[in-house]
């Protein structure tokens, strides 16, 4: 397997025949606005623009993944992302009810009806609820789900998707162990409420909990997401974690 790490939360997950885009955020630098004004810099989003080889990539893409799309998410599905979909009509799958937003607009849209472990290509994946973000807000932030997937021949992957750390996600670690989990890491906010994303402590927890390789995105390229790279892997360095908390780089692929 190779997970191909293009930006944000975005990513093409490369297994034999199948080649799997999550949540594409696929806009040039600034085409959108800030998602924070006060409470951190009012900049225009995306803060970098996407790697040079992305479009590459997206040539061998032949189904996707969303993991929350609706209440104006453009981080994780932008208005080029949908059209991206749309007009190569990419089988998407995501939880029920954002179906019926992704068909409105084109797109050909699968809901994946069960949080149970289910059919999925010529594997299975099972569906695990997220909570974006602590207290109130995430009831604002409305709902989205990770998923672990297992197909033939290759490790488990565990996407949390955007979350905070819940009883739900330390199960799909303690229960599930997948071989690879990737956590939302850049600790984000908007200018109300709590953090909607997990904080560095429970990155650290996360990471703990897992009992295989562990990947670190969602950094460096939102107004409302302060935490770095470089702060992460001090936080896992501080932890004396018993293995690596790995953090690719926009553009780069990792072997797994």
């Amino acid at each position: 397997m190779q997970i191909h790490f293009i930006r944000n939360a975005s990513l093409i997950v490369t297994a034999q025949d199948h080649a799997i885009v999550v949540d594409p955020m696929l806009s040039g630098k600034g085409a959108l606005p800030p998602l924070s004004i006060f409470r951190h810099k009012a900049a225009r989003n995306p803060l970098v623009p996407l790697p040079d080889n992305t479009e590459a990539a997206l040539e061998k893409v032949n189904a996707a993944l969303i993991t929350h799309c609706r209440r104006g998410h453009v981080d994780h599905l932008d208005l080029k992302g949908r059209r991206f979909l749309r007009d190569r009509q990419v089988p998407t799958y995501c939880r029920t009810g954002d179906e019926r937003y992704l068909r409105k607009r084109g797109v050909d849209a699968h809901a994946l009806t069960s949080e149970e472990r289910q059919p999925f290509l010529d594997g299975a994946i099972t569906l695990i609820p997220a909570r974006h973000g602590h207290g109130w807000i995430s009831s604002v932030m409305g709902p989205g789900v990770g998923y672990v997937l297992e197909l033939p021949g290759e490790p488990s992957l565990y996407i949390a998707g955007d979350t905070v750390m819940t009883d739900d996600v330390r199960r799909a670690l303690t229960e599930m162990k997948p071989d690879v989990a990737i956590v939302a890491a850049g600790n984000a906010s908007v200018d109300v409420g709590k953090p909607i994303l997990m904080q560095l402590e429970e990155v650290i927890e996360f990471a703990t909990l897992a009992p295989g390789r562990v990947v670190a995105n969602h950094l460096e390229a939102l107004n409302h997401c302060p935490i770095t790279r470089e702060q992460v892997a001090d936080a896992a360095r501080a932890a004396n974690l018993d293995k690596p908390l790995e953090i690719p780089l926009d553009g780069e692929t990792m072997s797994f």
